[in-house]
């Protein structure tokens, strides 16, 4: 884990980077600023960043940028059709081949995991240090520690109530390696189990439609699963996704091209998007 440990530790310096970049847009600042805002020289920082990112501070601002999203989003809609012509398997076809789930049936859904053997850790990542979590039949949770450890054990324990949990992080560290490692349709497969309802199912399946370095709407996602009118209720079935990066929710933003709302906070969703489209590009 040692690649992972150096970026979750460079990811401090480049979430508040990019804070500033967000806070001082107008002005359009510098490379210069920008590693001054975060008390690095200007040669220190874009050589960290360029080693996290693939590419400078200033080509990366690019990606946040409004224009470039509007864009993105324009493209992504006739993806989707494409998607719902193939029945939500063409475009995703890649990504179903490392990233498959089951969901519970719904007297497992009823138990709340009552019984269950939950192996968790804490580990690093790209984006941070996260929380990864596994049962026997799979990955039940990712999510990225937003507040504190203590924070992110309570609330992932209490969507659990029934379940026995042990930390295991020699069980799930490599497991974290994989999933964060670039390549070729990821180092999968990664099998996932998910506790949710029919429609929050159906909403976290179709997000594997979006290809890394895409991003979509939520209205757009409405409609590939057949439920135009019901933006909201995809909002809110997103907003609990329990598996973070593998189920692409920070692929999801505005019809207006902003991006915000995310469990995990807006500035890693945009490092998210940013580090994703720099691969693509």
């Amino acid at each position: 884990m040692n690649n992972c440990s150096r970026q979750a530790e460079d990811y401090e310096r480049i979430e508040k980077a990019i804070q500033f970049i967000e806070a001082n847009f107008r002005s359009q600042p510098g490379l210069e600023e920008i590693a001054a805002s975060v008390y690095m020289s200007k040669y220190h920082f874009e050589r960290i960043f360029k080693k996290w990112a693939g590419i400078s501070p200033i080509q990366f601002k690019q990606f946040l940028t409004l224009d470039y999203t509007k864009q993105k989003l324009s493209e992504s809609r006739s993806l989707l059709e494409t998607s719902l012509e193939a029945g939500l398997s063409g475009p995703a076809r890649l990504h179903d081949l490392f990233v498959t789930f089951e969901a519970f049936t719904p007297g497992e859904f009823k138990r709340q995991g009552r019984g269950i053997k939950i192996d968790y850790g804490f580990c690093p990542s790209p984006f941070g240090e996260c929380l990864l979590a596994m049962t026997a039949r799979g990955i039940c949770h990712l999510g990225f520690v937003q507040d504190s450890r203590e924070q992110s054990l309570k609330r992932f324990f209490d969507a659990w109530p029934g379940a026995h949990f042990s930390e295991d992080s020699g069980l799930v560290f490599p497991v974290a390696e994989k999933i964060f490692t670039p390549g070729p349709e990821g180092s999968g497969p990664f099998n996932l189990v998910l506790k949710g309802t029919n429609f929050q199912i159906n909403v976290w399946k179709a997000l594997l439609a979006i290809p890394a370095g895409w991003v979509t709407s939520y209205q757009d996602i409405a409609g590939l699963i057949g439920r135009a009118m019901a933006s909201r209720a995809v909002a809110g079935a997103i907003a609990v996704n329990p598996v973070a990066y593998l189920i692409p929710c920070h692929r999801v933003i505005a019809k207006s091209g902003k991006i915000h709302g995310f469990r995990w906070g807006v500035t890693r969703k945009k490092a998210m998007i940013g580090w994703e489209a720099a691969r693509r590009a």
